[in-house]
């Protein structure tokens, strides 16, 4: 039997310090980055928008507009993640509509924050990028 303090124990208690909590929550974000092309794609357009922010000198309300969105669209799709692989779990490989449902309105929630940050974007970058192209043409 595996003593108390040995690794190959398995965890089924309340996390003993916040450290250990910190630990969990940092394999959570690496699994769901390793795991999950789309929080890949998001995490790549976020980089892209930060830098376009950076290129374009958006202003303290502007990069908090931005973090907004972006952090959004992450939390949402860490959400769809969750919703998906709890449904798997409970159904396993059999098909259940309401396990489809589930994860249908998580996907829809990453949807909607991903077209927020359109939004976000477009009302922060298409004004700086016209006055760019304007004063390239003159």
């Amino acid at each position: 039997m595996a003593s108390k303090n040995r690794p190959d124990r398995l965890q089924v208690g309340k996390n003993h310090s916040f450290w250990q909590s910190w630990l969990h929550a940092w394999t959570g974000l690496k699994t769901v980055v390793i795991e999950e092309r789309n929080m890949r794609t998001h995490l790549v357009l976020g980089a892209v928008a930060l830098f376009a922010g950076w290129w374009v000198h958006l202003s303290v309300n502007e990069w908090l507009w931005l973090a907004l969105a972006i952090f959004l669209v992450i939390l949402c799709e860490i959400n769809n993640t969750i919703a998906e692989n709890l449904s798997d779990m409970i159904t396993g490989p059999n098909f259940s509509p309401l396990a489809k449902k589930i994860k249908d309105i998580a996907a829809g929630a990453v949807v909607f924050a991903a077209a927020f940050a359109v939004l976000v974007g477009l009302v922060l970058f298409a004004p700086k990028v016209w006055n760019l192209i304007v004063s390239w043409l003159n």
